[in-house]
């Protein structure tokens, strides 16, 4: 893994935005550069860092983690269910299936916990006790494990805005899957999710809690899309000191970007407004982060891609 010095000097080359002429039309998502061709779609991935649905900043080599990590999980549960990918000739870009991704996020928990307005815990400490359509009992405690993993879709926010929650049944109701489609994509999220359990539980984690997206190719078929099991798309904790710390009413040690949103909490800031730049300590912290957590999951050394990274890309892309 690369060292606190190596991750100093990176700072002047992050990725956080690219200009791919030569591959057609773009658009940007959160942390990707979309450019989209006829029957496929090339996704770069950068290294802004999104939470609370606004982007916090760049972190060196996220990007890159994040795509080849997302390559990683795709091989692991493509006997679950079909997904997107066709080829990674870049670090940072993953050339995809063209599909039409659905309107809903689909997010997977497996314990009580979390800070942002959409959380489990947070709607559960403000008293509610019915929250995505599923009835939760008096009692719980934060990062209480939940007897099985629960299913709590939230819409997909455009512009800017927030993601929103709805319930299973409001996705069926409100026409945005058809009831069939719905029923395979639950069942499909919840097997890749016990997956990515046990797979994390190997490598010394516990798989919290995901989002999945999905989309539907030409042909009809219901595809894993975006990416898979990332410290931006999940919720990572360290297995050995889970129970103790649990016991001693402490918050679990977190291996994902988790510790940045409950640093912008603790400093009052949970999504409201524009927020404040990541210090470079912060951001520093959270590449470590990133790398350690690719090297666990994967079991597989880090290895960096040659900076800046634009003009490598077009290279391997031309």
């Amino acid at each position: 893994m690369l060292d606190e010095q190596q991750l100093q000097a990176a700072l002047a080359n992050t990725l956080t935005s690219t200009d791919l002429a030569f591959l057609g039309p773009k658009r940007n998502g959160k942390v990707r550069d979309i450019y989209e061709q006829a029957d496929k779609l090339i996704l770069v991935t950068t290294d802004r860092l999104s939470a609370f649905d606004r982007i916090l900043g760049a972190v060196p080599y996220k990007g890159q983690i994040l795509n080849q990590l997302a390559a990683f999980w795709f091989a692991q549960t493509q006997d679950i269910i079909a997904n997107h990918l066709l080829a990674v000739p870049d670090p940072n870009v993953t050339i995809a299936r063209r599909c039409q991704p659905l309107a809903v996020e689909v997010v997977v928990r497996g314990y009580i916990t979390g800070v942002t307005s959409t959380a489990l815990w947070y709607r559960y400490s403000q008293g509610e006790r019915t929250i995505y359509g599923i009835d939760f009992p008096d009692g719980l405690h934060k990062n209480d494990q939940l007897p099985e993993p629960i299913i709590t879709p939230t819409t997909k926010a455009s512009d800017g805005g927030h993601d929103e929650r709805i319930t299973s049944a409001e996705v069926v109701e409100m026409g945005l899957v058809d009831a069939e489609k719905w029923a395979q994509i639950c069942a499909a999220a919840i097997a890749v999710f016990k997956r990515g359990q046990a797979i994390a539980q190997r490598a010394g984690l516990i798989l919290v809690d995901t989002k999945y997206e999905f989309g539907i190719a030409d042909d009809g078929t219901v595809m894993l899309i975006d990416e898979v099991h990332t410290p931006d798309s999940s919720r990572f904790w360290i297995a050995d000191t889970y129970p103790t710390r649990y016991a001693a009413g402490e918050e679990p040690e977190n291996f994902d970007k988790e510790f940045i949103r409950l640093y912008y909490a603790a400093q009052g800031y949970r999504g409201e407004g524009e927020p404040f730049p990541m210090p470079p300590a912060l951001i520093i912290q959270a590449a470590q982060r990133y790398m350690r957590t690719y090297e666990m999951l994967t079991g597989q050394e880090f290895v960096p891609g040659e900076l800046p990274a634009g003009p490598r890309m077009a290279r391997n892309l031309l």
